[in-house]
């Protein structure tokens, strides 16, 4: 195994790998300490904050189908109050060498930047990923990153209070995503996130009703992996900052498609909340990869797809 071959610099961060977990799969890493080793991680990104404590969406949350999962937590969280009293301070004496990013989202475009700059002196973290593009609440979810405009001013005023990294995550329901990221490039993103989940309807035949109790949800797992894997070869030719690709990753193999469409880190979740053994045997996996391959640094992989004549 070469773990050499797997570190990298993204942001000026050293990564021990491009593993990452994605946002709301891992809550704020302390949920997932007796059931996985966070330290074979490059990365986690934390469930959502937001200003004050959501109850969220009505159970049941969450539903598996035969093409992956569907789900509808409603962005829950504990507020500021309750992660900076307990969450960041956990992170910030357990996390090690992992980079983490929290994930932020509001019910308005001013909620963004009062997150970042409660916590922008807060141990525990290097950075922050700004949802603008979940589909499983009523207010404050896809349309911040759907509209232009409200993106810009919304990522401007987020910039003003960090120095930090600040990733953003996109849709990928969005008509033209590839000139959505470079929209918030310009307006001080420092790495792109594709994709969200996809929102979409499971219904229980049997009762005549949605598997949820929102209703709707967003899709997760395998069936999303071709889809992120386009949207992160969109981005990352059209933008000169690190991407993150996310969706559908349950393999080594998985992982390496993305960092060959030009993700410099890679999200997993669904997979890893099936398997939480999951993710260190992909790390595994990667590094005899590159030690069969004589890949020394994934510099020499990523964006490296060769697109046919």
């Amino acid at each position: 195994m070469s773990a050499a071959a797997l570190r990298s610099e993204v942001l000026g961060l050293p990564f021990r790998n491009p593993l990452v977990l994605a946002a709301g799969t891992a809550a704020y890493g302390r949920e997932l300490d007796d059931v996985m080793d966070l330290g074979v991680l490059g990365g986690l990104v934390t469930k959502a904050v937001s200003p004050e404590e959501r109850a969220g969406a009505p159970a049941p949350r969450v539903a598996d189908f035969d093409g992956g999962m569907i789900n509808a937590i409603g962005l829950a969280n504990p507020g500021l109050t309750g992660v900076l009293a307990t969450e960041l301070p956990w992170l910030a004496a357990h996390r090690g060498a992992l980079r983490v990013f929290v994930n932020v989202v509001g019910k308005v475009l001013e909620d963004f930047p009062a997150v970042i700059a409660a916590l922008e002196s807060a141990p525990g973290h290097d950075g922050f990923e700004l949802n603008v593009s979940c589909p499983n609440v009523k207010a404050g979810g896809m349309e911040f990153g759907a509209d232009r405009a409200v993106l810009r001013e919304l990522i401007r005023r987020a910039r003003a209070e960090t120095d930090k990294p600040l990733f953003v995550k996109l849709s990928p329901t969005l008509p033209d995503v590839a000139g959505t990221a470079e929209v918030a490039v310009e307006a001080g993103a420092s790495g792109i996130t594709v994709v969200n989940t996809i929102p979409g309807l499971v219904i229980d035949v049997a009762r005549r009703r949605p598997m949820l109790g929102f209703g709707t949800g967003g899709v997760s797992g395998a069936a999303l992996l071709p889809v992120g894997v386009l949207a992160t070869w969109k981005v990352s030719r059209a933008v000169p900052v690190p991407v993150m690709g996310v969706g559908g990753v349950s393999s080594a193999t998985d992982v390496l498609q993305y960092l060959l469409a030009g993700a410099s880190l890679v999200g997993m979740g669904t997979a890893a909340l099936a398997d939480p053994r999951r993710p260190a045997r992909i790390v595994r996996d990667l590094g005899r990869w590159c030690a069969r391959e004589g890949v020394t640094s994934l510099d020499s992989v990523i964006g490296r797809l060769e697109w046919p004549r």
